[in-house]
């Protein structure tokens, strides 16, 4: 007797090509990018769920060392891990649909928001945007404690971070961040060094190292040649400024705070004020923290604007993150067990608590506190953070809503 229906053996191959499809990728990472909330700390918890312990997509050890290659490099650790994910599972075609599905949901919704302060801005309530700036002024506090009190122990990394804070806060400007990286990685690789390497097994991720060096090489002629052929006010300024804010932040989304800031409010671009709210607002959507250049892209004064604009600088500000990701691949055992390499890594991670120190005081604080009400709400605001452990989204609403609602900010 014969049956149209398909064998075991046939249904079970069907699962598992259609498992490894990029499409099937994007479905996983679409449904993270609706639900990921709590910033990359949790979204490493959420894909450490997903992908070891439900899907069984990686091994534990495996997932391991994914994070470890994703917190060497600059960028955005959570999405580049996802990219890594995606890029074991179904290729570059995977890499890409990974990316996209846990990054539109944050970005379309910010787009959104920008979009509707643009057109009734005038409408708003001054208090609903100085409580999203409040609630900013929490949020990065909280980012700087708990950096601070991972990454800045002992005294010589105290020090760099604190002699970073005072470069940035004396000399506020672009290349200050940039020099600031550049030399705590000097003094980390000679200061820092530690010879001590984590077990690990190899990565499940083949890219040629041919390929990886292309990789880089294209990473380094983007970001030293685009500030000598862009021109100010175009596209291609815009470009260089997302692009380089990508690919120099280390430590997490929070440290692309001051880097976007001096890019994008000193040259006019994107008024303080809305650059705040939207900083405040983005803490309250799912997904990558870095999905605020799709705000900002969407906020700007000049061209492109709106939904173009928005997409615009978000690939922008993502594309460092897949050369890295894809140049140092095949290279990472070698980077893992530098002592040297590691070492770097140490000092730019205190230099970046530094900066993000400096931002704080300017232009979070600065800009939002301007009253002892101001003041009692912020200290509110850090201990539903950081001590009541209450989700930021949740923090953002609440602050948004009390300056809505109250006369303090009126």
């Amino acid at each position: 007797m014969t049956t149209d229906r398909p064998s075991t053996a046939t249904t079970a191959a069907h699962e598992v090509s259609r498992d490894t499809s990029a499409w099937a990728v994007f479905l996983v990472f679409l449904r993270l990018g609706l639900t990921s909330f709590g910033g990359p700390v949790a979204h490493l918890g959420y894909f450490r769920d997903m992908f070891v312990h439900r899907r069984r997509w990686l091994s534990e050890q495996a997932y391991a060392d994914i994070v470890a290659l994703c917190q060497f490099l600059p960028g955005p650790a959570s999405s580049q891990v996802g990219i890594v994910v995606g890029l074991s599972r179904a290729g570059y075609g995977g890499a890409l649909a990974a990316w996209l599905g846990f990054t539109l949901p944050s970005a379309i919704a910010l787009i959104v928001l920008a979009l509707g302060l643009a057109e009734f801005g005038a409408t708003v309530p001054a208090g609903l945007l100085h409580g999203l700036k409040i609630a900013a002024v929490a949020i990065v506090a909280q980012a700087v404690w708990g950096m601070g009190s991972t990454l800045c122990r002992g005294v010589p990394r105290i020090t760099l971070m604190a002699l970073t804070a005072v470069g940035a806060l004396l000399l506020p400007s672009p290349w200050t961040q940039l020099g600031a990286i550049a030399a705590t990685a000097a003094i980390g690789m000679v200061w820092l060094r530690d010879p001590n390497v984590a077990p690990h097994e190899p990565l499940p991720v083949a890219v040629s190292h041919r390929a990886g060096a292309c990789f880089i090489a294209l990473f380094a002629v983007l970001l030293f040649a685009l500030p000598f052929i862009a021109t100010s006010g175009s596209p291609l300024a815009m470009f260089d400024a997302f692009y380089r804010a990508g690919a120099l932040v280390f430590g997490g989304g929070h440290v692309v705070l001051p880097l976007l800031q001096a890019a994008v409010v000193p040259s006019g671009w994107v008024n303080n004020d809305v650059f705040l709210a939207g900083y405040g607002a983005a803490q309250a959507v799912p997904g990558p923290l870095f999905t605020f250049a799709a705000f900002l892209g969407a906020s700007m004064r000049i061209a492109p604007s709106g939904w173009l604009g928005g997409l615009f600088c978000t690939i922008a500000i993502f594309l460092p993150s897949f050369l890295l990701v894809f140049g140092a691949l095949p290279f990472w055992e070698r980077l893992r067990r530098s002592i040297g390499a590691r070492g770097a890594l140490a000092g730019v991670n205190a230099g970046v608590v530094g900066l993000l120190a400096a931002a704080l005081y300017d232009p979070v604080w600065t800009s939002a506190v301007h009253a002892p009400s101001d003041v009692a709400f912020v200290l509110l605001a850090w201990m539903a953070v950081a001590v009541w452990r209450l989700p930021p989204w949740l923090v953002v609403f609440a602050c948004g809503a009390a300056g809505w609602g109250l006369g303090w900010f009126a």
